[in-house]
């Protein structure tokens, strides 16, 4: 009875704290756009994490555009606009937003939502077995010019697609973005980091001593692939997808994308820029 109270309460908790917050934003207008309850998805939940990683893609953002204003920034699966709320400095005087995503309801929200004269949400008619698994299932491209973006975004997309998807949409990448664009990508990158986070047996009890979450530990092969791994519980595997190191050659290689940062993760138990591993690419 009480978690039923509490979960009636906390939207109109929420919504009289965001209207009662906005009063007093001074310097970070942009976390206006933070939307209510109801449509904060992608796993995080609470306003003060979507304002923390909203702060944490400006960051990335800042350092990695040469170009501070005016930049055409390209979102793939901007669900309710995370990264479009870190976007808005860097497109301001002339530059443009598109977010794109397989969830119609995710780009019905962002029309409504983001009235800005620089931004816009195309909802992508393909299918992806977690997220939209009634729609076309033909890979196809982006409805995007060749070489007309500054920078491609993707937070948490890597992370839902298999071999064969992976492989063509970071083609994508190169193909969208003008030369010497950079793209932002998360993973979940299996590298000696990750393994080295691996829960170890005692050989006396026989009980694991890391506090690794078992939760993400990628041991089954994704549709049989060697390099695109899943835990052992997902219902899909593109619930959740972890990448191999020789699986990131695969994709540099099929794209022509050249790797020039790389912000390990803080799920691998050590400290990091967010909870999945950034990855920072360059035609």
């Amino acid at each position: 009875m009480k978690k039923e109270l509490i979960g009636k309460l906390f939207p109109l908790l929420d919504r009289i704290f965001r209207s009662i917050d906005k009063k007093h934003i001074k310097r970070t207008r942009n976390i206006r756009l933070i939307p209510g309850i109801k449509y904060r998805r992608g796993g995080k939940l609470s306003y003060a994490e979507w304002a923390h990683v909203a702060g944490i893609f400006q960051t990335i953002l800042y350092q990695n555009l040469e170009n501070k204003t005016a930049n055409n920034i390209l979102d793939i699966g901007c669900g309710t606009g995370l990264l479009g709320i870190s976007s808005e400095p860097f497109v301001a005087e002339g530059g443009s937003y598109t977010g794109l995503d397989v969830i119609k309801s995710s780009i019905a929200f962002c029309n409504r939502h983001f009235d800005l004269p620089d931004y816009s949400f195309i909802h992508f008619d393909v299918s992806n077995p977690t997220y939209a698994s009634t729609q076309s299932s033909s890979l196809k491209p982006w409805p995007v010019e060749d070489e007309s973006k500054d920078m491609v975004t993707a937070l948490s997309v890597w992370t839902h697609l298999n071999e064969k998807d992976a492989i063509f949409y970071f083609q994508e990448i190169y193909r969208v973005l003008k030369k010497g664009g950079k793209a932002v990508v998360t993973f979940f990158y299996l590298d000696e980091n990750y393994h080295l986070s691996l829960p170890k047996r005692s050989n006396e009890s026989g009980r694991f001593h890391s506090t690794n979450q078992n939760r993400w530990i990628f041991e089954a092969k994704a549709y049989g692939s060697d390099n695109w791994y899943t835990p052992k519980w997902t219902k899909n595997p593109e619930d959740a997808i972890g990448i191999t190191p020789e699986g990131l050659k695969i994709l540099l290689n099929n794209s022509k994308l050249k790797l020039i940062k790389y912000y390990p993760g803080n799920w691998k138990e050590s400290p990091g820029a967010f909870f999945q591993d950034i990855l920072i690419f360059e035609k």
